[in-house]
């Protein structure tokens, strides 16, 4: 190692940073295997919803909390546009069959939200449609929370030069050409549409039991070990055995 360092084959700055951030995260999902184990025993049930910007990493960061959990109890729920029949029904219902049972963890990638932020951008919900969305949501979800879910809100938060250099690296390869979408491809264009709906919605949706939780995701690792550590340090009646740190500039608590 400490040729291929002398002979600036790798880079000791950034091999030490990707090595403790491995070391890290290695430790935390060791963590995640116990509070799963905790879960399943309790018969507890979890949601965590993920929002936030094209390309902001969500898909990456949920990957980081599946990696080593037993996946018979944990799943993603990333459901596609709704059908001509879901159009027609109560708009949380599609969801509401996609909810954590006993013992189970489930991770909405993207999720009823979506009327609160890329709907309205795009057209695809009256004004009166997304009224009723934001007036019924914070109900809903102190609903789930009473009902003993527990529940989490993530949104990842992304600046938008690096967002565009992540569009960018996506159409350029041929491996991560497939995750660039009709609406990703907008996103630059419409990035203060985008801001005004969700400033709104983390104003209006924060409660002090169900308040969003921004992560700057600029730098992806970072924000991947601070999700986890939210989570991990803010489960009723659970005692991580790692010592959890948050970072303030990357997390914020909004209530």
């Amino acid at each position: 190692m400490e040729f291929l360092i002398d002979n600036k084959v790798i880079k000791e700055k950034k091999f030490l940073k990707q090595l403790a951030y491995e070391k890290e995260l290695a430790e935390l999902q060791v963590e995640l295997v116990r509070l799963q184990s905790h879960i399943i025993e309790s018969g507890k049930r979890l949601l965590i919803i993920f929002e936030g910007r094209d390309a902001a990493g969500k898909g990456g960061t949920i990957k980081r909390f599946l990696m080593n959990i037993n996946p018979k109890k944990a799943k993603i729920v990333a459901l596609p546009k709704p059908t001509e029949q879901e159009q027609k029904e109560w708009y949380f219902q599609r969801y509401i069959k996609h909810l954590p049972r006993e013992g189970e963890i489930a991770f909405f990638d993207r999720s009823w939200y979506n009327r609160a932020v890329v709907e309205p951008v795009f057209g695809f919900c009256t004004e009166e449609q997304y009224e009723l969305f934001m007036k019924e949501v914070n109900p809903l979800e102190q609903r789930l929370v009473n009902d003993g879910i527990i529940l989490f809100k993530f949104f990842l938060d992304i600046s938008k030069e690096e967002q565009k250099e992540r569009l960018d690296k996506r159409r350029e390869s041929p491996l991560k050409r497939w995750k660039i979408g009709g609406l990703d491809e907008q996103a630059q264009d419409k990035w203060d549409d985008y801001s005004k709906y969700i400033e709104k919605m983390i104003k209006e949706t924060s409660t002090e039991e169900l308040p969003w939780i921004e992560i700057k995701t600029d730098s992806k690792k970072k924000a991947r070990l601070e999700a986890i550590k939210y989570v991990l340090d803010n489960i009723p009646g659970y005692d991580p055995e790692v010592k959890i740190k948050t970072k303030k500039k990357i997390v914020t608590k909004h209530s």
